[in-house]
């Protein structure tokens, strides 16, 4: 067995990497950071592959598709991304567009190129990492909000469309609240929730994809405010999620 895990130099991407290597999956780690690839190879258990690469330039993706081609994948782990902080008038532009160019472009091109190389064996599973904050509007992180949106909306189709096509690939999204990694401190944002252990999040993310879950929530306070969103006016979310980040102290 084999997975391919991008964004895998740290937080859910490398704890992804340690439990499946300790089930006896072999790896392909993919991100920019080549010397935390190398010290997570080096903890880890089976065989692992390290591709140093930018998935947020387009033509890399395509290079990273073609270099494993004729590799059989079992498990494609679409986990890079980033987050950022700030009124959309105040933030960056280019990092907006790198951003966006990363959580939804690279995810999106992975997808459908290793989609259609699953669908002809008729085997294989894709977990695409979203967030909690694909529920909703949001107000100081506008562009991440709505990255996250996009892959579960679009997480959400393909996995109807594969269940009427009877197919056996598999495709699902992860949707956790705040996790403990440096997510917050990239992004430049304190959660005013707590935030779940890594491991957990992946334990139960693995637990659930393999149970063949579609949306996958970790932890009862986000799967129960998830719940009881459908119930709440617009008005009232954008007000809630506004008040769920605040400025990094």
């Amino acid at each position: 067995m084999r997975a391919l895990i991008t964004g895998a130099s740290a937080g859910l991407g490398a704890e992804f990497a340690r439990q499946l290597s300790k089930m006896g999956y072999d790896l392909i780690l993919v991100a920019r950071r080549e010397d935390r690839l190398k010290e997570l190879s080096a903890e880890l258990g089976t065989r692992t592959e390290i591709i140093t690469m930018d998935l947020s330039l387009e033509e890399n993706c395509y290079k990273l598709f073609e270099s494993l081609e004729n590799t059989k994948i079992d498990l494609l782990i679409n986990n890079a991304g980033f987050g950022l902080f700030g009124e959309f008038t105040d933030t960056d532009l280019d990092k907006e567009l790198n951003m966006i160019d990363l959580n939804i472009k690279s995810l999106h091109i992975l997808t459908k190129l290793f989609l259609k190389k699953f669908k002809e064996a008729d085997c294989g599973r894709i977990l695409n990492v979203a967030s909690s904050a694909a529920f909703l509007s949001g107000p100081l992180m506008a562009t991440y909000y709505a990255t996250k949106a996009y892959v579960l909306r679009l997480t959400d189709a393909i996995s109807e469309e594969l269940r009427r096509d009877k197919s056996k690939v598999y495709i699902g999204a992860l949707c956790p609240g705040p996790v403990d990694t440096e997510f917050s401190a990239v992004a430049g944002v304190n959660f005013a929730l707590a935030g779940i252990k890594a491991d957990y999040c992946v334990r139960y993310a693995l637990k659930k994809m393999f149970k063949g879950k579609k949306i996958i929530i970790p932890g009862v306070v986000v799967r129960t405010g998830v719940f009881f969103q459908r119930f709440l006016p617009y008005s009232i979310l954008r007000r809630i999620s506004f008040n769920i980040q605040r400025k990094k102290g």
